[in-house]
């Protein structure tokens, strides 16, 4: 059975986003079969693996609102190789439509989980029905945050958030980990941060780390993940040891790359 990982914060502009793709990709890479579900209407992680969302005939919204089938709707990334549910503006629609309906995305999810090792969904930055949608069908939630003071606010709320869905909608949603994404260990505060983190998450705070990279910065307006756009870059690097540390974290230790 295929873990489901929802990739959220709260806070905008933490590297959400590029996470979701290059994870991806970086499973990929180590031979895991892997879905994205883009649950941003601003499609980000669509246009990332390289799918124009204003060319789309139909998207999540249409698997969410049950006008089409999730075999209808998937597509596969030109160059990176894992399956995708892809976003546009018209998911904003899907607020309305996912009222009271905290499940809808695990139901859709269910039949297919079997078929994949890893199922990550890209979150918007914002608590709302998709977030919650996102935050039911999941197993787990890793949290990418920058090693600021504001983060550390953000992410107690989430933490709140998460804790408060486990104990009314999904019982079995634990914080699978926390990243530490544009990291610049010369930085003062990058240090004080990590260490606040480690001793109130422990082993939730993932050894491995985001560099800020330029590589990684241009990769996305290529419509391109990482390891595609420039394999030996750091960032690329970065990523598919955040891939390896998951994977041996899950006990699954084959982390062959091709």
């Amino acid at each position: 059975m295929g873990r489901v990982l929802a990739i959220a914060n709260q806070k905008g502009g933490v590297g959400k986003t590029t996470t979701t793709v290059n994870l991806a990709a970086s499973l990929v890479l180590m031979k895991k079969k892997v879905m994205l579900v883009d649950l941003d209407p601003q499609g980000n992680a669509t246009m990332g693996s390289g799918i124009e969302k204003n060319d789309l005939d139909h998207t999540v919204y249409d698997v969410l609102a049950q006008t089409r089938s999730l075999q209808d709707v998937i597509l596969r990334t030109p160059q990176a190789g894992y399956d995708i549910l892809p976003a546009n503006g018209d998911l904003t629609a899907a607020e309305v439509e996912l009222l009271k309906v905290e499940n809808r995305l695990k139901e859709i999810l269910a039949p297919v989980k079997a078929h994949y090792d890893y199922i990550l969904i890209d979150c918007p930055p914002s608590l709302n029905m998709l977030t919650v949608n996102a935050l039911a069908a999941a197993d787990g939630v890793l949290i990418p945050m920058q090693c600021e003071y504001y983060a550390l606010e953000g992410l107690s709320a989430l933490s709140q958030t998460i804790h408060a869905i486990s104990e009314s909608i999904n019982p079995d949603l634990v914080i699978e980990g926390i990243l530490r994404t544009m990291f610049d260990a010369r930085n003062k505060l990058t240090e004080d941060v990590s260490a606040q983190l480690h001793e109130y998450f422990a082993d939730k705070v993932y050894r491995t780390v985001i560099p800020r990279n330029v590589r990684l910065a241009e990769a996305p307006s290529f419509g391109l993940p990482i390891i595609v756009y420039d394999k030996a870059s750091r960032g690329a690097l970065a990523y598919i040891a955040l891939a390896g540390e998951i994977l041996r974290k899950s006990g699954n230790e084959q982390t062959t790359t091709v």
